[in-house]
């Protein structure tokens, strides 16, 4: 094994494109575990008769800081380890239970190369269980411009996400 990682470049992405999909089966332990590495100990991430009888839902359900690590986990995993997020903001119409399958999906709405030089791709994420839209995602993520580049190596005026 080389140790080198192979990662998206910005010649390599253009608009309109869809980026692969991610599904994932989740379990009561990815929302338990995500909720204690989040410090959310509220009871309906992890208490399943608080959840059903106090909130009236399902299930425990994964909270806030776990959705947005799996979309930044979706993104990075589309672009390598030089992808580096900028800017995320998401919206949650729905809960995630376990026993469901959670799939991400995502497309490029722009490509653009901001006055430092650095390299940003815009996209709309979207995450679904079945046929139920879940969580609406816009994002911002930077990418190396060649081989050479590394937006983790940007600092103070050279990073402006």
């Amino acid at each position: 094994m080389s140790g080198k990682y192979s990662f998206l470049t910005v010649d390599q992405v253009e608009a309109g494109a869809s980026i692969p999909e991610l599904s994932y089966d989740v379990t009561a332990t990815t929302v338990v575990l995500g909720a204690l590495a989040s410090r959310d100990f509220r009871p309906m991430h992890h208490d399943r008769d608080f959840a059903q009888v106090r909130n009236g839902v399902q299930d425990i359900f994964l909270n806030t800081p776990n959705q947005a690590a799996w979309f930044e986990r979706y993104l990075t995993d589309w672009t390598g380890p030089k992808g580096r997020l900028g800017r995320i903001k998401f919206r949650m119409k729905d809960s995630v239970f376990p026993g469901e399958t959670m799939t991400f999906s995502g497309k490029v709405e722009q490509v653009s190369t901001d006055e430092t030089g650095c390299a940003w791709v815009d996209l709309a994420v979207n995450l679904t269980v079945g046929e139920r839209q879940v969580t609406d995602c816009s994002a911002r993520i930077a990418v190396p411009k060649d081989e050479s580049d590394n937006p983790w190596k940007r600092k103070n005026e050279q990073w402006k996400p």
